[in-house]
């Protein structure tokens, strides 16, 4: 005799299954998923794990970030406003470049900036690992900037603009004097073109076909003299 509190589990329990499954798979299919319920995020990260996970470069760069200007474009509907950045980029031995970019947010422009800066490094060789070898003058347009080699001890006398790069570059010791315009383009670009005139007494002799002490030695310095400044050149 059959209890009257019986449940008859199996039916019950079968019909219950059926409909979870169902709506589960309604879920999934709204959701984005495929018939077994899966999400579609899930199979997005799938397909990154595939890729490779994203590593951060770390090799020794150093970033400054000159300028953030404001820009804006008038369209149809009105104007749409951005930012546009300036970076200088530099390994601190000798390597330097500068870059700009633009974009509606500002940390999206400093990656760019960045990221062009990167690509267009140049080298300057330094005298001792300090300073310049020589003095000399750059411009771009309206600015004008005028570099000399310093003793050690002097520090870096240099403009917002201009301290940046030779921070970047690795000079310690450095005079600099701009002239005709504060733009900061205009200024770092008018740098660059007084580095890339930046020569060294070794390429000079390489070009010359002549030895470093034979160069060196024709300012009335002794031989040994010029022997010794030569060995203690290093680009």
């Amino acid at each position: 005799m059959a209890d009257e509190n019986t449940i008859e589990t199996p039916e019950v329990t079968g019909d219950i299954a059926g409909d979870a499954g169902e709506a589960q798979g309604r879920r999934g299919r709204g959701r984005g998923g495929n018939r077994e319920g899966g999400e579609r995020g899930r199979g997005r990260g799938g397909r990154d794990d595939r890729r490779g996970p994203k590593q951060e470069e770390d090799d020794g760069i150093i970033e400054k970030l000159v300028h953030i200007n404001r820009v804006s474009k008038t369209v149809k509907g009105g104007k749409r406003f951005g930012f546009a950045a300036l970076v200088v980029v530099g390994d601190g031995q000798g390597r330097v470049g500068f870059g700009h970019g633009k974009a509606r947010e500002v940390p999206e422009a400093i990656t760019k900036a960045t990221a062009a800066a990167r690509k267009k490094m140049i080298r300057v060789p330094l005298k001792e690992g300090r300073t310049l070898h020589h003095d000399g003058n750059g411009r771009f347009g309206a600015g004008k900037v005028t570099v000399r080699t310093a003793p050690p001890g002097t520090g870096i006398i240099a403009g917002g603009p201009m301290r940046a790069v030779f921070e970047s570059l690795g000079v310690a010791d450095v005079v600099t004097k701009s002239v005709g315009t504060s733009n900061p383009y205009n200024m770092i670009r008018a740098t660059f073109d007084a580095l890339t005139d930046q020569t060294s007494p070794k390429s000079v002799a390489q070009r010359r076909g002549k030895k470093v002490a034979d160069l060196l030695g024709r300012g009335g310095a002794s031989a040994a003299e010029a022997e010794a400044d030569a060995a203690a050149i290093a680009e």
